[in-house]
């Protein structure tokens, strides 16, 4: 048994390994060329990001492998080289809540800042505006922890009276108890008036982790929820919205001279702009502005992707529109495997969490069947769930990021990313990764019971005073489902419509 535990470790370092580098081929393939041998820091905090989101989303499988790991031991000695998963949870969101409302706000202000001003000034800036956040944070927290950092359990109250040590055990569905009368335990025979609350105070870190979570889960019931549907129904309506053939040469000149025109009155715009943060005019107007520039950019730029795609140009102009077709035949393709595995969330939600008591595991005996067949494959698939609930919510925030004015709109483009735009998805995957971890220990919990996760998010988080009563009554389950539902609608009325031209653009005087 000791040897298994070990390689458990031994796989633990090298996936870790694995996803340090992935993130460093990440950054580079997807950073933007005027970030180049330069940004030295917020680049150091995107990989560090995204290092603690992906093996906190790994964490949950290791940690059921971490449970199958001493299934058979005798004795607790037996299991003294498993991984101290409660210890690494806590590390792990210590260091996720660390990041996402202190270090990726100073790395983005810094990197956002002035340019023209000195590096000192545009760390003091950053300082300022990350120390302010830091003191209201924790006056909240101290606060909050002073007042309501407690759990309540619910417990019954036990005894019973004392008998002679049987010689034989014999024991039946009528006879569960040492005893001559049938069911004569303390269990059965307790009234209702032996239920009793039990308060104790949570510790520090677990409250942190507890308030993070929260914060977590409102983002996650409202883009994990819209992602959940708009992520293969993205992928299938971009199938049927793709261009049938390519264009004349004087289609495209006509349609890249249009193009030509809005990219210099977004320049124009952008040097307004400029030039009005130079001299401190800052005010609403301003900032209603930028966000016209920056939605009118990301639509130019999809118009000259779009552009390239329906003409391609070189002497590989026919290859370049075959990968195109077959691109989009694999959008088809995952966005029906996709489809197959949103269906799938979002039944077992209804069937395990929403219905009580649930109609069937579901998706837990899938993976316990899994795991019988061989021992890590109900562990990848669900990893693989995990991963995917983490991609709803990246999806889902792209598309209301898109919609909702008071959003800030950071897209990931290959070989496109500004580092702002990096820090504020890795920070928003992060934030959002506890609860997808919270709701995949819930979800799953048949699966992952009497995991290190279970008793932090199972029993702990939903027994924390003035909090339980989101996790009893399903508020972000519900919120989840409903929010899918009306996605669905939405895509079937209108995601089959073509995306109309945006117009002139104009700034509000």
């Amino acid at each position: 048994m000791g040897d298994f535990n070990l390689a458990l470790v031994i796989v633990a370092i090298v996936v870790c390994i694995i996803v340090f580098l992935f993130n460093i081929y990440l950054l580079v393939n997807y950073q933007h060329p005027d970030d180049k041998n330069q940004a030295y820091f917020p680049k150091f905090v995107v990989v560090f990001g995204l290092f603690v989101a992906a093996i906190s989303i790994l964490m949950l499988p290791a940690d059921v492998a971490n449970r199958q790991a001493c299934r058979h031991a005798i004795y607790n000695g037996a299991c003294n080289l498993t991984l101290p998963m409660k210890d690494l949870w806590i590390a792990v969101y210590i260091v996720d809540a660390v990041l996402v409302f202190f270090i990726i706000p100073f790395a983005m202000f810094y990197y956002e800042g002035d340019q023209d001003k000195s590096v000192a000034k545009r760390i003091k800036s950053a300082l300022l505006w990350v120390i302010t956040t830091a003191i209201v944070c924790g006056l909240v927290l101290g606060i909050l922890y002073g007042l309501v950092g407690k759990v309540d359990f619910t417990v019954r109250h036990l005894s019973s009276t004392t008998t002679t040590f049987p010689s034989t055990w014999e024991f039946s569905r009528n006879q569960p108890c040492i005893g001559s009368v049938a069911r004569e335990c303390s269990a059965y025979l307790a009234n209702a008036s032996s239920e009793k609350t039990w308060t104790m105070r949570a510790t520090f870190p677990e409250y942190v982790v507890a308030l993070a979570t929260i914060v977590g889960s409102v983002l996650f019931a409202i883009f994990g929820g819209v992602g959940i549907a708009c992520l293969p129904l993205g992928l299938i309506f971009s199938f049927i919205r793709r261009p049938k053939a390519v264009i004349t040469r004087s289609q495209y000149i006509k349609e890249a001279t249009e193009l030509g025109k809005k990219a210099r009155e977004l320049k124009k715009a952008a040097d307004v702009l400029h030039q009005e943060e130079r001299s401190g005019n800052k005010g609403r107007k301003w900032r209603k502005n930028v966000k016209a520039v920056e939605k009118e950019l990301l639509q130019l730029e999809e118009d000259v992707k779009l552009l390239e795609e329906v003409y391609p140009q070189g002497e590989k102009a026919e290859t370049s529109w075959a990968l195109t077709v077959l691109g989009y035949l694999a959008k088809l393709v995952l966005g029906i495997l996709g489809l197959i595995v949103s269906v799938a969330w979002v039944a077992h939600i209804i069937i395990y969490l929403l219905i009580d008591p649930p109609l069937s595991p579901f998706l837990n005996e899938v993976f316990i069947k899994l795991d019988d067949i061989w021992g890590l494959l109900g562990t990848v698939a669900f990893a693989f769930f995990c991963f995917y609930l983490l991609l709803a919510v990246i999806a889902g925030a792209m598309m209301l990021g898109l919609r909702l004015v008071f959003i800030t709109i950071h897209p990931m483009k290959w070989g496109a990313t500004l580092m702002n735009s990096f820090l504020f998805n890795v920070g928003l995957i992060l934030l959002c990764s506890i609860s997808v971890i919270q709701f995949c220990a819930t979800a799953f919990g048949y699966y992952a019971q009497a995991t290190a996760a279970q008793e932090i998010f199972g029993h702990t988080l939903q027994s924390l005073r003035g909090i339980k009563y989101l996790y009893k009554y399903n508020v972000f389950q519900i919120a989840f489902v409903v929010l899918a539902g009306l996605t669905f609608v939405y895509y079937a009325a209108f995601g089959w419509r073509r995306k109309k031209p945006s117009g002139r653009f104009q700034l509000s005087s």
